[in-house]
């Protein structure tokens, strides 16, 4: 039976690279996938190396077929690198539909299509049995999805915003019956303000996923790298009235301990800060 609410798991916290090892055990070392359960819809934000450890937990759920909708920041390969790897995409009856942002070059399909050709992988999306749909989404859209589609009695809607990274990303909101969760990663803020359609976009959520790839010390080494820090992370939840700030997109050469210590410096300016780990579970 579905569980109320909106169920949130973690299976891939790292960006750019992934980075396994003894240093990155506790957080772990995979890059960005995040599953998001609403009754019994599932919502995968990015495919990252994550999505693997994903599809491995689909088989021990016993869940078959599995039908997801995948949303995609945008298409840097430490968003995308899982998809070929992902088990559920080589098995007919299967359906997956991808989502994301309209106006780029090449197009979410392209890109995909693009990593599984030849030299790059040995089977092609096309050759998948699985049925896979694309569709971009422009910036003034918003998306609804039936849970009941019979009695269109429950749905949970799906909205986003352009943020700041090279090449264009969008962070998207998902909400259902007055509960939120916003998954903002790869922006870079402007130094000395905050980002109202962030703001807009993360207004009285519930939990916002937000990308602290560096430090403040680090970040003025890193202007135009697209990426945030936890202290803007904290200004932006502030700003907003978000109840839960999860920090994300951790850098690939931060060892679990300076993850706990940037955590703890995150709970001074914001109490009940939290660093994504993965099998990170949060139900809102």
């Amino acid at each position: 039976m579905a569980k109320p609410g909106i169920l949130v798991r973690f299976w891939g916290v790292r960006g750019s690279i992934p980075s396994p090892g003894p240093n990155t055990v506790r957080f772990g070392g995979n890059t960005s996938c995040v599953e998001v359960n609403v009754e019994d819809e599932i919502l995968i934000f990015d495919g990252g190396s994550g999505l693997r450890l994903l599809g491995k937990d689909f088989f021990r759920r016993g869940l078959q077929p599995v039908i997801a909708s995948l949303f995609f920041s945008h298409t840097h390969w430490d968003h995308i690198q899982g998809f070929p790897f992902f088990p559920q995409v080589f098995i007919e009856g299967n359906v997956f539909k991808l989502y994301g942002p309209k106006n780029v070059n090449p197009s979410l399909g392209q890109t995909m299509e693009g990593q599984m050709e030849g030299p790059n992988f040995p089977v092609m999306l096309k050759e998948c049995p699985a049925k896979i749909e694309f569709r971009d989404l422009a910036v003034d859209e918003t998306l609804t999805i039936d849970l009941c589609p019979n009695k269109k009695t429950r749905s949970l809607n799906v909205s986003w915003a352009r943020l700041h990274h090279p090449g264009g990303v969008y962070a998207y909101r998902l909400a259902y019956r007055n509960r939120a969760v916003v998954y903002a990663t790869d922006t870079e803020h402007t130094p000395g303000t905050i980002d109202q359609m962030l703001v807009a976009l993360a207004k009285d959520a519930d939990v916002l996923i937000y990308d602290s790839q560096y430090t403040p010390e680090e970040f003025e080494k890193h202007r135009g790298w697209g990426h945030s820090t936890f202290e803007q992370g904290a200004r932006v939840a502030k700003a907003a009235g978000v109840k839960k700030l999860v920090l994300f997109h951790h850098d690939p050469d931060r060892t679990d301990d300076q993850v706990l210590e940037i955590e703890s410096r995150a709970r001074l300016l914001l109490p009940g800060s939290l660093a994504a780990y993965e099998g990170l579970t949060l139900e809102v």
